[in-house]
């Protein structure tokens, strides 16, 4: 064999020349720092892609892309990729768009380049309508770039708004994640935090220690314990980057890929007319007596399976998703072993965003009904509970999803409009027998409607006593409503699955519309 036999073709050159790149940018910024990713309990960006989407599915864009920043010796320092693996893939056979920022890039912060990437897919999965799925893991702008950073960033937060009601969009923070780096996910539709490795905060610890002299651990201040029980930033909190990501998977289950298909069906076991005995003694004989909704919940869906949203946050009100003979639905119900089930700022607000999220996205809402009213004191009042009890009036008054409400116990009020009452658009209302529908509980009406005849009567204990069982027998049942129309059956609490399935079935073709506008003003 000749010496010209052996030297390499131009073809193979090439070939070799691309390995030699695929390599290069699959190390990101260098085996040492992705080793070092790993020893603090965290997964590589590529890691991430590999266990969230189906096996082989995964397609790169811009993987050779470099950032053109020459400032501060930055001329010097180029990794392939910038810092973050963008493609596409598909999630249970769903077609998805996906980012998963490189912690190994110069610490995954943003650069120009790097959020024209993450542009890119947005794009691509607004013009296809498939969900887009950010897995955050930046401290933040680049700096050593300026206001191209920024404007990056600004970019980013413009296709948010824009995709925002028109397909899923998914944020994982799977690091610390700072200043900009907060703002896109907060847009996004659902966020995932990941305990002990996965922070967010808008200035840091050590910017507030100087600023303002308190002393903070990362944890206390943008952890994902924090951000689900206090400040309700976070949805679902992981154990770790695998369990956040396995379920992300299970939540896009539940999901459309954008606003104008409808919610997945899947097959169920689940017999569409079973019927549940335990629940014709599920509500306590005495009405200050609390039981737990979420046995309830699970005893009418689809397989008893029920995904809880912001679990931690606001916990008298639940908020999820379930199916009923294999449709996706929203549940939103009050929770009598917390606060006696009322609404407060947090649980109005919790239950709007989730309203308002299902609406957008053709997804059914289910309403369990057990509300006293809403919570007195200083406190609400002077932070706004007007303004936020409206926005879930608003946002239950403006969906057009199908809405079927159920009252189990308690409807008091101003939350019993609130809580996706017939007045307000909901489709179907039941009640069980134990519903008690009214201004006020009958012991409170009686004090103020009677309080005179009460004062002046020989024995004032036992007419109020006779005054409040009349009252009970007038309003504390759902027939007076039922009379007036209010509410469509009282039903036996065993066949409510069977009623709800119904109704679901009765509803699926529901059109309505609201009046053209640009867009309404809900009282944020």
């Amino acid at each position: 064999m000749s010496t010209s036999d052996m030297t390499p073709s131009r073809t193979e050159k090439l070939l070799e020349e691309y390995r030699n790149r695929t390599q290069a940018a699959q190390l990101g910024g260098g085996q040492d720092k992705l080793e070092k990713i790993k020893a603090s309990g965290r997964l590589t960006a590529r890691e991430r892609l590999e266990i969230l989407l189906d096996p082989n599915s995964f397609i790169e864009l811009d993987r050779f892309v470099t950032h053109r920043c020459n400032n501060f010796g930055m001329g010097e320092k180029r990794f392939l990729g910038d810092g973050v693996v963008t493609g596409y893939g598909r999630i249970n056979g769903k077609l998805v768009y996906v980012y998963s920022q490189d912690f190994s890039v110069f610490g995954g912060s943003l650069s120009a380049t790097h959020a024209k990437k993450i542009c890119k897919v947005m794009d691509l999965a607004m013009k296809n309508g498939a969900p887009i799925i950010g897995l955050n893991d930046s401290g933040g702008a680049r700096i050593q770039e300026g206001v191209e950073a920024l404007a990056g960033y600004a970019d980013i937060f413009l296709k948010n708004t824009m995709a925002s009601g028109v397909i899923p969009q998914i944020s994982a923070i799977m690091g610390p994640c700072a200043g900009g780096a907060v703002y896109s996910p907060s847009i996004t539709d659902f966020i995932f935090m990941v305990k002990n490795t996965s922070y967010m905060f808008v200035t840091g610890p050590d910017v507030i220690k100087t600023v303002t002299h308190e002393n903070v651990t990362k944890e206390e201040l943008g952890g994902a314990i924090t951000h689900a029980q206090k400040s309700g930033v976070a949805h679902f909190v992981a154990d770790d980057d695998k369990h956040c990501l396995l379920m992300i998977r299970e939540l896009l289950n539940f999901l459309p890929g954008n606003n104008l298909d409808e919610p997945p069906v899947l097959p169920t076991k689940d017999r569409p007319d079973r019927t549940e005995l335990a629940l014709n003694s599920i509500i306590p004989d005495n009405p200050k007596k609390p039981y737990d909704m979420m046995e309830l919940i699970k005893l009418i869906v689809d397989e008893g399976y029920f995904l809880e949203v912001h679990q931690h946050y606001a916990k008298n009100i639940i908020v999820g998703l379930a199916r009923f003979n294999g449709r996706s639905v929203g549940i939103v119900a009050n929770q009598p072993q917390v606060l006696a089930g009322c609404l407060n700022i947090d649980a109005s607000v919790k239950a709007a965003r989730f309203v308002r999220f299902c609406d957008a996205f053709n997804i059914p809402l289910i309403t369990l009904v057990d509300v006293p009213g809403f919570l007195p004191g200083t406190e609400q009042e002077w932070n706004g509970i007007i303004t936020h009890g409206a926005k879930l009036l608003y946002a239950f008054a403006e969906a057009t999803v199908p809405k079927i409400t159920l009252i189990t116990r308690k409807a008091y009020g101003g939350a019993y409009d609130v809580m996706a009452s017939k007045h307000i658009r909901a489709d179907i209302n039941l009640a069980y027998p134990t519903a008690e529908i009214a201004v006020m509980g009958a012991s409170g009406a009686v004090n103020i409607i009677f309080r005179d005849q009460i004062k002046n009567a020989k024995d004032a204990v036992a007419e109020q006593a006779r005054l409040t069982e009349d009252y009970e027998n007038t309003f504390g049942n759902p027939y007076k409503a039922a009379e007036l129309g209010y509410i469509d059956e009282v039903i036996e609490p065993s066949q409510t699955r069977q009623r709800i399935v119904d109704a679901l079935e009765m509803l699926k073709n529901k059109r309505d519309q609201n009046p053209p506008r640009k867009h309404g003003n809900i009282p944020l």
